[in-house]
């Protein structure tokens, strides 16, 4: 992702009440349109008299030792990035060959990385994030962020994430992440996951 300021809420890649089922339309209007919204917003603001900020792109301002800055690039890339790990009609989707493979050889196959998976998204505490990432040397691992921080600061590139703050399905779930995690799967972009590899 490549942009730079001023930025500007990116449109989603499906309609709201595509992920009905498992994420709802109301949860997915107020996710977007607000929080994530409100992150371009704040960001924006935080730039408005840092030029030699506004030329720097969104990775780059991930970066930034500004919490106000840091923050909120981390909640748009975060964002941005989210929402393409997701598809609909929900159906299940399909993992091709290359992914099956990778996944096997780093966690001894697709079970193995749901199941780690789902431990990094429930074990957060408190807001964040779950994420499938290649380390430097090109292996996958899987690791949680807290808050907004992105994998991009500690040198590691994202291949998938999973919101875990409550608004990401507080509306449907109320408490039950665990609900949500197991039923995110139905929802998930593998071709978009194949992609990032």
């Amino acid at each position: 992702m490549y942009k730079t300021y001023p930025f500007t809420l990116e449109k989603l890649p499906y309609a709201y009440d595509a992920l009905e089922g498992v994420i709802d339309a109301r949860t997915m209007e107020i996710h977007h349109g607000k929080h994530h919204q409100a992150y371009v917003d704040n960001l924006n603001k935080a730039l408005v008299e840092k030029e030699e900020l506004q030329k720097i792109t969104l990775d780059e301002l991930l970066l930034s030792e500004i919490d106000v800055v840091k923050n909120n690039a981390g909640g748009v890339w975060n964002h941005d990035f989210f929402w393409k790990c997701m598809t609909g009609p929900v159906d299940g989707g399909h993992i091709g060959e290359k992914l099956t493979g990778e996944l096997e050889k780093a966690f001894g196959g697709v079970e193995g990385f749901m199941e780690k998976f789902e431990a990094a998204a429930l074990s957060r505490f408190g807001s964040g994030w779950a994420w499938l990432v290649k380390d430097k040397a090109g292996r996958l691992e899987v690791i949680s962020t807290s808050n907004q921080d992105n994998p991009l600061r500690e040198g590691k590139t994202p291949i998938l994430a999973l919101d875990v703050w409550e608004h990401a399905y507080y509306l449907k779930y109320q408490n039950k992440r665990a609900e949500y995690v197991k039923a995110w799967w139905e929802v998930a972009n593998w071709d978009f996951v194949e992609t990032n590899l």
